[in-house]
């Protein structure tokens, strides 16, 4: 691996400071560790949810939850922060000349010279086989699943180039553990998982768009496209159409679910996507474009939004 610069070495990047990285991790594994975005896990969070969700609609589609669904949770997990890892590194590597003209990225660890591309690569590729090694103790046509999910991510950095709605792209790469995790489970790709997917675009959309206003002024000088730039000033009515997206994606999912089980059962499993609706609609209700740091909070909050559905889900499945 090749060694970063001395120089800007223990620099934390402008957005993430006081995290672990920066304070007691390795000083020479610290560049490759803001790389893949260690000391921001909110992005590992939004990778990994949906994954859970698929897990727990999954074991209610098929009423049955076993050791294997255990190794499903942990192995989303690692899987997601490495892959998150992994794809944070493409991105930097592809948008190291961009990176270097926005104020809030010019200090990640290329553009400000603490890790060169040959390292990045390196990184990269390590933890994508890592990543590959896990997938390879899923079922076969899971694997497949798995190895799809590399168009989306390969396309993503370039797509603020050529069009104005990069964070499909993101919500297509981000949210493809739905599909993985429910065929693993599952054996098969049911109806329910596909919706659930597009509901985690749509919950994309909203959050990323949140998050991207925080760039707008610097994306609109170097020509970068994205949603909030192209909503402008109509961007809390958009994301008003993202929340009842996303709730109204994740409520048929749960109901196609649970469609064989109780009625207490389908009680209980909708009340995930009506508290994640509510969570929604108060970032929503707070939304402020000028304030960058209450942007961030907001982006952030999602971490607990999608955290929301999950207990019920799990208790729906243990009626």
């Amino acid at each position: 691996m090749t060694q970063p610069s001395t120089t800007p070495e223990a620099e934390a990047v402008a957005d993430s400071a006081g995290n672990w990285v920066d304070t007691r991790a390795p000083q020479a594994w610290r560049p490759y560790l803001r790389l893949s975005r260690f000391d921001r896990p909110i992005g590992t969070w939004l990778l990994l949810l949906p994954c859970w969700w698929a897990i727990l609609l999954a074991s209610l589609y098929t009423d049955s939850f076993t050791r294997f669904d255990v190794w499903l949770f942990t192995a989303s997990a690692i899987g997601a922060a490495l892959m998150r890892g992994a794809g944070c590194t493409w991105n930097d590597i592809t948008d190291r000349h961009i990176d270097g003209s926005v104020a809030r990225t010019r200090s990640r660890p290329i553009p400000s010279g603490q890790v060169s591309v040959k390292g990045a690569l390196a990184w990269m590729i390590a933890q994508a086989l890592v990543s590959f090694a896990i997938l390879l103790t899923f079922p076969p046509i899971a694997i497949l699943v798995g190895l799809a999910s590399l168009v989306p991510v390969a396309i993503y950095p370039f797509a603020k180039r050529f069009t104005w709605w990069p964070q499909v792209f993101l919500g297509l790469a981000f949210n493809w553990g739905a599909l993985l995790l429910w065929t693993a489970h599952a054996g098969a790709l049911h109806w329910p998982a596909v919706v659930l997917y597009v509901a985690g675009i749509a919950w994309t959309l909203f959050y990323d768009t949140i998050y991207a206003h925080q760039d707008a002024e610097d994306d609109a000088l170097i020509g970068v496209k994205s949603t909030a730039r192209l909503f402008g000033d109509r961007t809390p009515a958009w994301l008003r159409g993202f929340l009842v997206a996303t709730v109204i994606g994740v409520l048929f999912a749960t109901l196609g679910a649970v469609a064989q089980q109780s009625f207490l059962v389908l009680v209980v499993a909708i009340g995930g996507p009506w508290a994640m609706g509510w969570h929604l609609a108060w970032q929503l209700a707070r939304f402020d474009a000028s304030d960058d740091a209450g942007l961030l909070r907001l982006f952030r909050s999602n971490r607990d939004a999608g955290l929301l559905p999950l207990p019920f889900f799990a208790v729906a499945l243990l009626l």
